[in-house]
């Protein structure tokens, strides 16, 4: 099912604040070095729930950050409603997950340059999680 233009616009708002948010907050909390960029947002057809996918630089500390980010979901919610209340009327409920596409598709070009061809044996590569 395709998105509507509204769930695109919703999507494009909330994808632009809350990187701006994370950004900022990751600076001032001591994490210098740390690049969190929100590669995508969906918003469910009654705009209740956003899932925003997010890539973090460097990887070994993704899993920390993005704990982080869960934990402290309702502040970063407030954040953004107080930076959207001017185009939005209720903010949806956020979801965060880790964005591993890049990580997915370097890890496909090394093993492709080296002995073990995933095209022949499947099994080499982790399989990809549906969310």
């Amino acid at each position: 099912m395709e998105e509507s233009q509204r769930q695109k616009k919703i999507a494009g708002v909330l994808q632009q604040d809350l990187a701006e948010v994370l950004q900022n907050a990751a600076t001032q909390g001591g994490m210098r070095g740390v690049l969190i960029s929100v590669t995508k947002v969906h918003v469910t057809v009654d705009l209740s729930v956003a899932k925003a996918y997010l890539s973090i630089f460097p990887n070994d500390k993704a899993k920390e950050l993005i704990k982080g980010i869960r934990d402290n979901g309702s502040q970063i919610r407030h954040e953004l409603a107080q930076r959207t209340k001017h185009q939005l009327r209720r903010m949806p409920q956020l979801e965060f997950f880790i964005d591993d596409s890049l990580e997915y598709i370097d890890r496909i070009e090394q093993s492709l340059k080296g002995k073990e061809d995933p095209l022949k044996d499947p099994n080499l590569l982790d399989k990809r999680k549906k969310s």
